[in-house]
C-alpha cells in the first residue's frame, strides 16, 4: 500500500496509515489537531508548563495506542487522552483547575503566541483582561464535569456527539451538564455584573 498524501486531509486514510506505524501520517494528525489539544489542556490546567507537558504526553500516549483506536471521531478519541491526562496531572498535583475564559475566546496569548489577535485595540486588550479574571473566577465554582462539557462545547466546538465520545458519557447527561454548566455562569456572572466592562454586562431582566 502506497503512503498517502499528507499535504491533503484525509483523516481516515491519515489515520489507517499511522495505524500501520507511518510517522508522516501520525504527524500530519497531529499538526491538524495540536492547537486545540493545547488549547483544551491549558483551560483544564491553567498553566502553560503543565498544558504543554499533558499536550506531549497524549500525543506520546496516542502514538503508542493507535491500533486500539477503532473508529469514529478520531479527535474525540485525542481529546479523551489529553482530558485523562490533565485529570491525572490534576489529581497528581491537588490543584483545584481554573478555566480561562474570556468570553469563549482564545487562550492566553503568551502561552500561545500564534492565537495573538493583532489588530486588537489596547482598551479592548485591557477589558478582555478584566473580563478574564471575573469569567476565571465564576469557572472555578462549577464541578471539573460541568467545565470540562463547557470547554468541549462553547471553547473547542465539539459537537454533543463528540463529547460524549470524549468524556464516555451519554449523550442526554452532556445536555444536562452543559445546560447547568451554563446557567450556572450566567447566575455567577450576574451576580458580579459590576465587574465586567460595560459591554460585556448581563442584564438580569432577560
Amino acid at each position: 500500500m502506497g503512503t498517502p498524501d499528507t499535504t491533503s486531509w484525509d483523516e481516515a486514510a491519515l489515520v489507517r496509515a499511522a495505524q500501520r506505524g507511518n510517522l508522516d501520517a501520525f504527524n500530519a494528525l497531529i499538526l491538524h489537531y495540536q492547537t486545540q489539544v493545547y488549547n483544551l489542556a491549558y483551560h483544564l490546567l491553567q498553566d502553560p508548563a503543565s498544558a504543554d507537558d499533558a499536550t506531549q504526553e497524549a500525543f506520546i500516549s496516542a502514538y503508542r495506542s493507535m491500533a486500539q483506536f477503532r473508529g469514529g471521531s478520531f479527535r474525540a478519541w485525542l481529546l479523551r487522552i489529553v482530558t485523562n491526562a490533565c485529570y491525572d496531572a490534576m489529581r497528581y498535583t491537588k490543584r483545584r483547575p481554573s478555566v480561562s475564559w474570556e468570553d469563549f475566546g482564545d487562550v492566553d496569548e503568551e502561552a500561545n503566541p500564534h492565537l495573538r489577535d493583532e489588530a486588537e485595540l489596547p482598551e479592548e486588550f485591557i477589558e478582555r483582561g478584566e473580563l478574564r479574571e471575573v469569567l476565571e473566577d465564576a469557572m472555578t465554582l462549577l464541578p471539573e464535569e460541568q467545565r470540562t462539557v463547557l470547554v468541549l462545547v462553547d471553547r473547542l466546538g465539539l459537537s454533543y456527539e463528540e463529547v460524549a465520545e470524549t468524556m464516555q458519557i451519554q449523550l442526554g447527561t452532556v445536555k444536562s451538564r452543559l445546560a447547568r454548566a451554563r446557567g450556572k455562569m450566567r447566575d455567577l456572572l450576574l451576580e458580579r455584573r459590576e465587574l465586567l466592562p460595560g459591554r460585556y454586562r448581563l442584564d438580569s431582566r432577560v
